[in-house]
């Protein structure tokens, strides 16, 4: 059992890692594809391009939550890696812009799925009480990718290729390593398979009736605002700085700064919540970035304490993020539960999506500094509203049993 959990924890954190590497293998890719004009790409087509990744990616996360629960954690996370592997392979063989796209769209199905899988697969290997921490650990592999292909990015200079060659030839390696170890974590499809009965039907609707309409509802607004927040501030606060008049080396390494802060943040937040309560903490750490992104909108002279500033931002604001999902775990039954993991992620992307296109928005009005942060805080704030009206989880509580009742059942965990 040790075993299998220890593999469990290596393939699961590597499928996150995916895509850390490739939104910033993407991002990194644009420059040079608009100088070169590569396939005729534009600033309109990059676009296009970006906006239907992330497309992809929520409609991926959407589709792999009731596809896990009926048949199991680990043919799906199989086929998603293997999906974004082969069209990310493929990518910048496109000799246009609209087959650019489709193969983000294509390849963005596959990433999308591959993040609520491995999230639930690591709370069902994770004791009755740690669901919190292993969300936020799983996460941590996000911004290991995004700084591996920082690294890569620096290292290739203008062949932008090989960015795309190296994230789809790491998912193909990947995946006769996941096909040899790793194992099924669902109970549900364990047991049907052990008994040989037919697999669980999963009813989505049962997210959007009681008892779960308030979870699930808590779930996806905090999710969102969550969400808005990250892409928000990773796409835009660069710039946001150089608005505020710091100069270009400043703006780029607070980027890295709030990233550092984000992985300080997942490795004590995850914890942190699964000792003293995963509402609480959650709402906490809103509140704590609401405050924080308020103060970034005061010019700090002092490198030293803005450097500070940024980095506590970070271990704040990625974290709360993170911790939504570490109510999936406690609050769905088994049966539904990827299926609530994957609604709440796809939720999610919506906001991923608005956080950089309003802030987007500010910038070209010429008010993002300092407007921007007070959207953020705002954001951040309503995310404290949305985990407040989620019941409180019980710690240590069993899930709820399996049975044909659930739809208007107790959830598990609630007190």
């Amino acid at each position: 059992m040790h075993t299998q959990r220890k593999w469990v924890v290596i393939l699961c954190w590597l499928t996150v890692v995916f895509e850390g590497f490739d939104l910033v293998a993407l991002g990194a890719s644009i420059p040079t594809l608009l100088d070169t004009k590569h396939a005729g790409i534009d600033p309109a087509g990059a676009t296009y391009v970006a906006t239907i990744s992330l497309v992809g990616v929520g409609i991926g996360a959407a589709l792999i939550g009731p596809i896990s629960d009926r048949f199991g954690r680990r043919l799906p996370l199989i086929t998603c890696v293997a999906v974004f592997s082969v069209f990310t392979l493929l990518f910048p063989l496109m000799p246009n812009v609209a087959m650019m796209g489709i193969l983000r769209l294509l390849a963005g199905l596959g990433l999308g799925g591959c993040m609520p899988v491995a999230v639930t697969a690591m709370q069902e290997a994770a004791s009755s009480n740690g669901k919190a921490h292993s969300s936020t650990l799983t996460m941590t592999g996000y911004h290991v990718g995004a700084v591996a292909a920082s690294l890569l990015a620096l290292l290739v200079g203008r062949q932008w290729e090989w960015l795309f060659y190296a994230g789809g030839l790491l998912g193909v390696l990947a995946v006769p390593l996941m096909w040899a170890k790793l194992p099924e974590t669902s109970p549900v499809a364990a047991a049907s398979k052990t008994a040989g009965a037919p697999a669980h039907k999963v009813r989505i609707g049962s997210l959007l009736r009681r008892p779960y309409l308030r979870i699930t509802l808590g779930l996806w607004v905090a999710a969102f605002m969550g969400l808005m927040l990250v892409y928000g501030l990773n796409t835009w606060l660069p710039q946001l700085m150089r608005g505020a008049g710091y100069n270009i080396a400043d703006s780029l390494g607070l980027l890295l700064v709030l990233n550092v802060g984000a992985i300080a943040g997942l490795l004590v937040g995850g914890r942190v919540a699964d000792l003293r309560g995963v509402k609480g903490t959650t709402m906490f750490w809103f509140a704590a970035a609401a405050v924080l992104l308020a103060v970034l909108s005061i010019k700090m002279e002092n490198q030293l304490v803005l450097n500070g500033v940024v980095f506590v931002t970070g271990f704040f604001v990625f974290c709360a993020q993170v911790l939504v999902y570490g109510f999936v775990g406690y609050l769905y039954p088994r049966h539904i539960v990827a299926s609530g993991m994957g609604f709440v992620s796809a939720v999610g992307r919506l906001g991923a999506i608005a956080g950089p296109w309003i802030t987007g928005l500010l910038v070209v009005a010429g008010i993002a500094y300092p407007f921007s942060f007070y959207v953020f805080a705002a954001a951040a704030l309503l995310g404290v509203a949305a985990v407040a009206v989620i019941p409180k989880v019980k710690r240590g509580a069993p899930f709820v049993p399996d049975e044909p009742s659930l739809g208007t059942s107790k959830p598990a965990g609630i007190a």
